[in-house]
């Protein structure tokens, strides 16, 4: 692992990917470089204009390699319902999904609501996340070896989950909600390992986060905390750089099943991708079974392929 970077990606040929929040940032590094080596690449997002653009941009950047724009808002669940059937209909039928990069996220935000009233950090970086994988599976399943890289934070190690207010409704802090989701993004991701190998399948479920690097994530309308973002970032990685880690969980032989991966510089703020280790809070499987449980009612989402065994078509 040594030093890996875009450049030691192998042939994706034939491979289908989807990249939520892929319309810049690190998630349109990501998309850009799976397209550059071979993929299919779905560029998932909320605005039309942006979207289009990054695929007519990636479509440039690689001499006409296959990236499409599809219309997602991870905080409303109907938009969810849409995207899914609608990646199935715009290939003109199922051809099954090697790549899920849950990689759009929103930070900070003064308390607002999605579409359907969860707290927007929780309800974006998780449920929505959570939603689109659970209806995807079936095509995550009709693939071998497919993967799902669910994309958090080094901030995960502040989180807590606080069951009996997961909506900040009694009590809310931006960053306490914004660590909370990241931490729920690990659980999440760790729970769907476990899931994935007791039916006995060989989906990946991998993890990785992007250090410090300099995004949009952080946007704000609050004037002094635009001013310390922006002096927090000065350090920072560029966009191209924080998207290593989830390119080597999503394109690297070997990756395993919960396994972690962030930069391996000072404090994981940037470097090149490694394995990392998830907080200790990230490896209750009580809390983790508690949050899937959760997630299940709030969504109305099962991952019933699973139950089927996961056996493919």
């Amino acid at each position: 692992m040594a030093r890996w970077t875009a450049a030691d990606i192998p042939d994706l040929t034939g491979r289908n990917a989807v990249v939520t929040g892929a319309s810049e940032g690190v998630g349109f590094h990501t998309a850009l470089e799976l397209a550059r080596h071979g993929a299919r690449v779905v560029l998932a997002s909320r605005d039309r204009g942006r979207g289009e653009a990054a695929a007519a941009r990636i479509r440039a950047e690689t001499g006409g390699g296959a990236a499409e724009w599809l219309a997602l808002d991870l905080g409303d669940l109907a938009s969810i319902d849409r995207f899914a059937a609608g990646l199935t209909a715009a290939r003109g039928g199922p051809e099954g999904l090697d790549l899920l990069v849950n990689n759009a996220g929103v930070m900070a935000l003064p308390r607002q609501t999605t579409a359907d009233g969860f707290e927007r950090q929780f309800g974006v970086n998780h449920l929505g996340h959570f939603a689109l994988t659970g209806l995807l599976l079936p095509e995550l399943l009709a693939r071998p070896g497919a993967r799902v890289v669910t994309v958090t934070s080094g901030l995960h190690r502040s989180g807590r989950m606080d069951f009996d207010d997961l909506m900040g409704e009694r009590r809310y802090g931006k960053f306490s909600a914004y660590t909370q989701s990241k931490l729920a993004n690990v659980l999440f991701a760790l729970e769907l390992h476990r899931r994935a190998t007791a039916a006995g399948t060989d989906l990946v479920s991998a993890i990785a986060h992007p250090g410090v690097a300099r995004t949009n994530l952080a946007r704000t309308g609050d004037p002094l905390r635009g001013l310390l973002v922006t002096l927090a970032k000065l350090p920072a990685q560029p966009a191209a750089a924080g998207a290593l880690p989830q390119l080597y969980a999503a394109a690297a032989p070997g990756v395993g099943g919960g396994d972690f991966f962030g930069p391996d510089g000072f404090a994981e703020r940037r470097g090149h991708p490694t394995k990392v280790r998830p907080a200790v809070r990230a490896l209750d499987r009580d809390a983790a079974r508690r949050l899937w449980e959760a997630s299940e009612e709030l969504t109305g989402v099962r991952f019933s392929a699973f139950d089927r065994g996961g056996v493919r078509p």
